[in-house]
């Protein structure tokens, strides 16, 4: 199965060999920006344009949590591998972690001086690392909200 997201404000699986449409999912009301499944495989997050960020149920077909606390448009979207997180990058120039459990944001990671375009999770780990238009990276440690 794979995981899109575009310009038309769906996202699709789809199912290979045969490319066939698996799931549509709808309720953005601007372009996705990124999207991925839950290391559970049995949800997905999707960020957006429209400055939010959704976590969708498989089994339910809908989304189940909007997370909301960006002021621009959400670039980049990963979960954590453990499920329980969501990280989010923003062109607000701030990336976002937000705990599922209780749909509320952890931490807000401020430092870049430009948009933030995109935020990925070390494997086991709390460190995160984000790109930015000002042509820096950093890794962050997300339990000290602090830049390594």
């Amino acid at each position: 199965i794979v995981l899109s997201g575009g310009d038309d404000r769906l996202w699709k699986t789809w199912g290979f060999p045969d490319g066939n449409i698996l799931l549509t999912g709808e309720g953005h009301t601007d372009w996705l920006s990124g999207c991925c499944f839950r290391p559970s495989g049995t949800q997905l997050v999707t960020s957006s344009g429209d400055t939010t960020v959704r976590i969708w149920d498989l089994s339910r077909r809908g989304c189940i949590l909007t997370l909301r606390g960006h002021s621009r448009a959400v670039q980049g979207c990963s979960w954590h591998s453990c499920g329980d997180f969501v990280a989010s990058a923003s062109m607000d120039g701030t990336s976002k972690i937000w705990d599922v459990n209780s749909e509320r944001c952890r931490y807000t990671l401020r430092g870049h001086e430009d948009s933030v375009n995109s935020i990925e999770f070390l494997p086991f780990s709390s460190t995160v690392l984000t790109s930015s238009a000002d042509k820096t990276l950093s890794l962050w440690d997300v339990r000290t909200v602090s830049r390594l």
